[in-house]
């Protein structure tokens, strides 16, 4: 099946606990003001994959260790029967890794969802989607609801732990406040000779932080000529 997607990244360290490998989908009706990930609003803005190639992705994740999947966006429910498939498949390899691994290598990986749609507008289809996900973090980013919670944008978002699993690993999470490090700075190469490098931040900022990591880039030598929070 096919799955339009915005990036991937692993180790992904600032959405969700431990080492994880993130995945943005591309392709979000919600257009909250003040993401900071406008650039994947656009259906069809971003590279068309399979869900094969993505759980190719999982399985050398969990091969180097990842104690975590977190799929974000965009608006991952846009794509729900992809990634129903998707959550399933890495559910059914995280179940063979469990077996290989064994409890001594530690526990068992965690599936997180983003999604800025409400429970109440979890529609069959997309109660499919989220059949496997351990826990969900839900609602629309607010710009004038900021919060110190950890891994949401705004107070209003929930954290929602929906199996056994994601009630161990995310009770302890569900009112702490945000500390340590919120964003992690991952700067690409271009992928063409002459093509100026990318920085991806990957997180949830704090208010007034997007700025001061405009200023560390430049200081670090690469000034922005785009930004993807911004009209």
């Amino acid at each position: 099946m096919r799955i339009e997607i915005s990036g991937t990244h692993f180790p992904l360290e600032t959405l969700g606990p431990g080492r994880r490998l993130g995945v943005w989908l591309q392709g979000c009706p919600l257009a909250c003001a003040g993401c900071m990930s406008r650039h994947t609003w656009a259906p069809g803005g971003g590279a068309r994959s399979s869900v094969r190639e993505l759980l190719d992705l999982w399985r050398d994740a969990l091969d180097r260790g990842a104690q975590g999947l977190t799929v974000s966006g965009g608006e991952p429910l846009e794509q729900a029967r992809a990634l129903e498939e998707f959550l399933a498949g890495a559910d059914r390899l995280r179940g063979e890794a469990a077996g290989v691994r064994g409890a001594r290598d530690g526990p068992r990986p965690d599936f997180l969802v983003y999604t800025g749609y409400e429970q109440a507008e979890w529609d069959p289809p997309r109660l499919r989607a989220l059949r496997h996900a351990d826990a969900v973090i839900a609602g629309r980013f607010r710009i004038a609801e900021p919060t110190g919670l950890a891994w949401r944008g705004s107070a209003n978002q929930q954290l929602l732990p929906r199996t056994a699993l994601g009630r161990e690993r995310y009770a302890p999470h569900l009112g702490r406040r945000s500390t340590g490090r919120a964003v992690q700075v991952v700067v690409e190469p271009g992928r063409e000779p002459g093509e100026a490098p990318a920085a991806h931040l990957l997180g949830v900022p704090a208010r007034g932080e997007l700025v001061f990591y405009e200023r560390w880039l430049e200081e670090h030598g690469l000034r922005l000529r785009g930004r993807s929070w911004r009209p």
